[in-house]
This record gives structure tokens, C-alpha cells and sequence, in this order.
């Protein structure tokens, strides 16, 4: 009987490290840009591997790498009011055809497989009005204050 006691010990305790190792893993893992797309004016979509995994991630990566984004992509791209959104997506599986589902499409690429699966990662929007907004889609929403705060946003 105690021999399967210090088993079960053991086995948890294993556990107990393995998952927190498994969760630094992702969250040092490098997002990977796969494609940048641009719809009108001032909408674009960014694909990406291994998106940052917490809220906090997500908006510390756009904040980190806007001048890049700027740079190589040309993103954001507002239009003459500074208005903006960018959508970050996961990239899954790749570009798919349209087919049955409800898929995003990118019509600036002249193939079939032009269309990802509708997950989107976090968008960034920016009015006159409202500033600039972080929409997580599996969390919450945070304001750029113009302090440079990030402020959660009571949800409706």
C-alpha cells in the first residue's frame, strides 16, 4: 500500500513540473509573421504561429513590434482621419479554399486557396473618438490610455 501511495506522489509531483515547463515553452516561443493582407484603406490582417498566449502577451507583442510592423508591412495603414484596424489571425492549418465553411478570404491573392479559418488571435483599432482599443477575442478589452497605461475595459 505505500508503495503505491509514493507512486502516485511521485507521478504528481511530475506533473506538477512538467506543466508549468510546458507553459514557460509556449510562452517563449517566437510568434512566427506568416503573411500580412490589406483590405481597403485602413484594414489589415496579420497570420501568425504561435501567437503570445495571455492578454497581457498579446498587447505587449503589438507594442513591441509596431515599429517594425510599420516598417516592413506598411501596417497599420490609417486612413486620412487616423482611423485603423488591425487583425491579427491564427494561421492555423494554412490558406484553404473558400468551400462550405465560414471562412476569412484575402482577395488580393489570385489562387483558390486564398482563405484561412475564422480565429482571430486580438485586434487593434484606432479612432479619434474611442483611441486605440485592444479586443481580445478569448479574454477581455484594453484602452491605450494616453499616459501609455493599458486599461481594462469594463465589458457590457
Amino acid at each position: 500500500m505505500k508503495m503505491k501511495k509514493k507512486k502516485a506522489i511521485a507521478l504528481f509531483f511530475l506533473a506538477g513540473c512538467m506543466l508549468p515547463g510546458y507553459w514557460i515553452w509556449l510562452s517563449l516561443r517566437p510568434v512566427e509573421i506568416i503573411a500580412v493582407h490589406h483590405r481597403g484603406n485602413n484594414f489589415s490582417a496579420i497570420l501568425v504561429q504561435n501567437p503570445p498566449i495571455t492578454d497581457k502577451g498579446k498587447i505587449n507583442w503589438w507594442m513591441e513590434n509596431k515599429a517594425t510592423f510599420k516598417e516592413k508591412y506598411n501596417v497599420p495603414n490609417p486612413a486620412e482621419d487616423g482611423s485603423f484596424s488591425v487583425t491579427v489571425w491564427l494561421f492555423g492549418d494554412g490558406y484553404k479554399e473558400e468551400g462550405k465553411y465560414d471562412r476569412f478570404c484575402f482577395n488580393d491573392m489570385k489562387t483558390k486557396k486564398n482563405c484561412i479559418e475564422k480565429d482571430a488571435v486580438f485586434t487593434v483599432t484606432h479612432s479619434k473618438n474611442r483611441g486605440t482599443v485592444f479586443t481580445v477575442y478569448d479574454g477581455d478589452n484594453y484602452r491605450l490610455a494616453r499616459n501609455g497605461d493599458i486599461i481594462k475595459v469594463a465589458s457590457d
